[in-house]
């Protein structure tokens, strides 16, 4: 499917080496190049992402240009509102949106996304420009297990970069952990203190297993 040119606003450009090589950049509507998001996106020349980040760092800026917001004014809020305009949960007043009859974003655009905005920003500051955003931006998290699976030497990760833009990752349910509900469901089951005594130390120490089990006629 071919895209079509945009006139009258900001645009992705393709730019055709001689060597035959292709990289992207973003140009104002006379034609001229966006210094900043040209300035970010030669960070990554000759790979993928430059493609990828030029198409969803230009409707970020045209978005700002709706917004009547400069790069030097942009705050935290500002960046959580546009990712929930595009389909992020977020808690807060969002807007009209300008991508009218657009789908919103799947959880792997928003984090791309998300990634984008962050090192395009953190790159803005690095000049001197909105410093203020870039340290808000520039978070860490402590490692998870498999963090340190992944990573090599990961025994001796002691932190890993953070998003604030990123959506939330769903909390997954460890699988020892009983349902919602069975305590609750057990402790009504049994009919003496003893009873009750074993299912509340069983349940404490995490020794049910997640599997189907049978205590006092419950099934879990």
């Amino acid at each position: 499917m071919a895209r079509r040119v945009v006139l009258g606003d900001l645009r992705v450009q393709q730019i055709q080496h001689s060597d035959g090589r292709r990289s992207w950049t973003i140009v104002w509507p006379e034609g001229t190049e966006h210094a900043e998001a040209d300035r970010f996106l030669r960070r990554h020349e000759g790979s993928g992402t430059q493609r990828t980040y030029a198409y969803l760092l230009v409707d970020h800026l045209r978005w700002l240009e709706r917004e009547c917001l400069s790069l030097d004014r942009v705050v935290l809020r500002d960046l959580e509102r546009y990712m929930g305009i595009l389909g992020a949960d977020v808690g807060m007043p969002l807007g009209e949106s300008w991508r009218v009859g657009k789908r919103s974003y799947g959880r792997a655009a928003l984090s791309i996304t998300a990634a984008c905005l962050k090192g395009f920003y953190l790159h803005q500051a690095a000049f001197g420009v909105n410093s203020e955003l870039g340290k808000t931006l520039d978070q860490t998290r402590l490692p998870s297990r498999l963090d340190r699976r992944r990573s090599f030497l990961g025994h001796t990760t002691t932190s890993l970069p953070a998003n604030p833009l990123a959506p939330h990752r769903p909390r997954r349910r460890h699988p020892k952990m009983l349902p919602d509900g069975a305590r609750e469901q057990l402790l009504a089951a049994v009919g003496s203190a003893r009873d009750r005594l074993v299912v509340t130390w069983l349940v404490d120490g995490g020794l049910f297993s997640g599997g189907p089990a049978l205590y006092g006629g419950v099934v879990l």
